[in-house]
């Protein structure tokens, strides 16, 4: 993500920290959320392994990974800290309790970008191109930053519904497909993390063929026909 941005530090050192800031600060509250919604929903289905591990909580600092905090910053790719979870203690049995516990991240982006997106959707705020961030209004920045978080969540939420383990998707896909289905493709699972690193590598060294980048330009469209 650095390295997307030097173009603009070159230009507007004031856009580029304003920039990079704002991604910062949408990313790492759109990751606590969705970690912190995985622990809160393993608590109510009866599974409080994440909870005690001081997990069931919206303070950031709970749920980031190192390594993937860096990389968030560098590559704009990051992930948080897996949410531990106990199937056998969920009391819908451990493939349904599974798949409610995984959709649970996903779903609370989108109800993260959903609130976000009110403002701008009602015309209360306006974004702003941060090129201009100096002559931009208080109610300007807070569209913008708005704008941010609210794209972001829905682009972290999608991301993480790709079936491929070992990503939510996955685990929703295994939930849904019957049992003769879903047992062969868990042993899959062990592939999953090598063929997600080559789709992400797909992205950065042929970006027209990748099927991460088609996934996300298809949901950036359709969030900004609704925000618009």
């Amino acid at each position: 993500m650095i390295f997307q941005l030097i173009d603009v530090l070159r230009e507007n050192p004031a856009a580029f920290f304003a920039y990079l800031g704002a991604i910062a600060i949408a990313m790492v509250t759109g990751i606590a959320f969705h970690e912190f919604s995985h622990a809160w929903a393993a608590n109510e289905l009866g599974d409080d392994t994440a909870a005690k591990q001081g997990r069931l909580t919206l303070n950031p600092l709970a749920h980031l990974d190192p390594m993937g905090t860096i990389l968030l910053f560098i590559v704009g790719i990051g992930w948080g800290r897996p949410t531990p979870v106990n199937p056998y203690r969920l009391r819908v049995g451990v493939k349904r309790g599974n798949m409610l516990v995984a959709v649970a991240g996903p779903i609370s982006n989108f109800v993260f970008a959903f609130i976000a997106s009110v403002p701008l959707i009602f015309g209360w705020v306006e974004p702003i191109s941060f090129d201009y961030i100096e002559l931009a209004s208080g109610t300007q920045i807070l569209g913008t930053f708005l704008l941010l978080i609210a794209f972001l969540n829905v682009i972290l939420g999608v991301f993480n519904l790709i079936p491929i383990h070992p990503l939510d998707g996955f685990k929703v896909l295994l939930g849904v497909l019957p049992d003769e289905l879903a047992r062969p493709l868990a042993s899959l699972s062990r592939w999953g993390p090598a063929l997600l690193i080559g789709l992400i590598l797909i992205g950065f060294i042929a970006p027209e063929y990748s099927p991460i980048l088609w996934i996300f330009d298809g949901a950036a469209d359709l969030f900004l026909e609704v925000i618009t």
